[in-house]
């Protein structure tokens, strides 16, 4: 079954069966406790009924007044009966209801003992009895034992039982399609939101609708966020992938122009080689930042692991120590412990790569790294704020807007494409963060990166 709904109904109805038909089962039992208690209480009325109305007669022999105590021991078929037996085991008085019918009352009961059993008749039928044994005291200061025993047929107790039976399960159904009646209605209610759900996916399928609508529960709010993110991100990366391509092919056009201009006159002069390799080095650019722009991972944190920041900055910058050891640079970092960033590691490293870069390519000696998480109030994953400062001669305010830029360079006579802080930008802004660029208390620039809360 791949509905939920049935499921759920398959299962609560199994529930209620076993419930319902334990709680049966129990209610039974305790009925048919109470009825034969209630049978047992009747049956010690009859014998103490039968003792009070018990006189010896003149030969010294118990006998029972010819109107009996109870009623129902002088009529035939009745289902009620009375017996009185001697301690020899012979019978001195039975009712007249049980004329023909043969019931081996006990006639061993102890003075001051009640015995309460189901007799088997002749006929097959059961019949409920109770004996009370007792001591008769005569006139004469003889005593003898004497078991008062009366009985009762089991026909109005079974039908009893069986009409409690039938109203407790005609109960317990209606009861139950009652209940499996309301679950279902609230079953439709409380699945409404995933039938919505499964509706706007479909209407998404169809290209009717971009993304999944808010006012979902709090239960599936995460699943459709997250739904909404990875549809973003796809649009997203299909709209960077079709943008590069059509950015890429515009942006070659020009420098293969003119290298065919260059080469269709014929054998190429040293100034028209220079002027090739210039060509050559302006498409590797183009190349490069488009290729590095369309590999953005488009800020999808969805199954990623957290980044240590520390440890990935602490590992960019001893590798560009030993690059541009030359120089002997120093670098140092605030103490920023269990920082993490939520993304893809190679969005982080090469944002983080190409600011230390910088840093280390420009700076006199000394290079800064400052890190801090920003904590979100609405239970998200910290955001991140990143500053990199140098002491070298830093970027005027007004190439500092410029620099990031694809291909702006400040100082051609330094190697780079200047396509670094674009791709930073570029990454940076796809995560919906901001870069800042401005002066440094050390000299030099001072780049800044802010990463909201995931």
């Amino acid at each position: 079954m791949r509905s939920l709904s049935a499921r759920l109904l398959v299962t609560v109805s199994l529930l209620l069966i076993v419930f319902l038909g334990v709680a049966a089962l129990v209610l039974d039992i305790a009925f048919r406790d109470a009825s034969e208690q209630a049978v047992r209480d009747v049956l010690q009325v009859h014998v103490l009924a039968l003792l009070s109305a018990a006189d010896p007669d003149a030969q010294g022999n118990l006998v029972v007044s010819e109107d009996p105590p109870v009623e129902h021991f002088t009529n035939p078929g009745s289902g009620v009966y009375g017996g009185i037996a001697s301690d020899t085991g012979s019978l001195v008085w039975r009712s007249g209801s049980s004329i023909g019918i043969d019931i081996q009352y006990a006639t061993d009961v102890a003075p001051g003992e009640n015995r309460f059993g189901w007799l088997m008749l002749a006929d097959g039928s059961q019949v409920m009895a109770l004996s009370m044994g007792i001591t008769w005291e005569f006139e004469d200061k003889e005593t003898r034992n004497y078991t008062f025993s009366a009985a009762r047929s089991l026909a109005p107790y079974y039908e009893q039982v069986n009409r409690f039976r039938r109203r407790l399960l005609g109960s317990f159904a209606g009861l139950a399609a009652l209940l499996l009646a309301s679950l279902g209605v609230v079953l439709r209610w409380v699945l409404k939101p995933l039938r919505r759900a499964e509706s706007e996916i479909k209407e998404i399928e169809a290209g009717h609708r971009q993304e999944l609508s808010n006012g979902y529960p709090t239960e599936l709010q995460g699943l459709t966020t997250n739904m909404n993110t990875l549809i973003r991100v796809g649009l997203g990366r299909l709209a960077r992938y079709r943008d590069t391509l059509g950015n890429l092919a515009h942006s070659l056009k020009t420098p293969l122009a003119a290298m065919r201009t260059t080469l269709e006159h014929g054998t190429p002069d040293p100034a028209d080689l220079q002027t090739l390799q210039e060509q050559i080095d302006r498409m590797d650019e183009m190349v490069a930042y488009q290729l590095k722009k369309a590999a953005t991972s488009g800020g999808l944190n969805l199954g990623r692991g957290p980044v240590d920041v520390g440890e990935t900055s602490d590992r960019i910058c001893k590798a560009l120590s030993r690059i541009y050891r030359d120089k002997q640079p120093t670098w140092k970092r605030n103490e920023f412990d269990g920082g993490y960033f939520y993304g893809d590691a190679g969005d982080l490293t090469e944002v983080m790569g190409n600011l230390l870069d910088n840093a280390f390519k420009w700076c006199r000696g000394d290079v800064a790294v400052s890190l801090e998480a920003l904590a979100s109030e609405d239970k998200r994953r910290a955001g991140l704020r990143l500053v990199v400062e140098d002491d070298g001669p830093g970027i005027s305010s007004e190439h500092s807007s410029a620099v990031t830029d694809r291909g702006t360079r400040i100082d051609r006579q330094t190697a780079g494409h200047g396509i670094g802080l674009a791709v930073v930008k570029e990454i940076v802004e796809v995560y919906g963060g901001t870069l800042g660029i401005d002066a440094s208390p050390m000299g030099g620039a001072r780049v800044e990166v802010r990463f909201p809360p995931a």
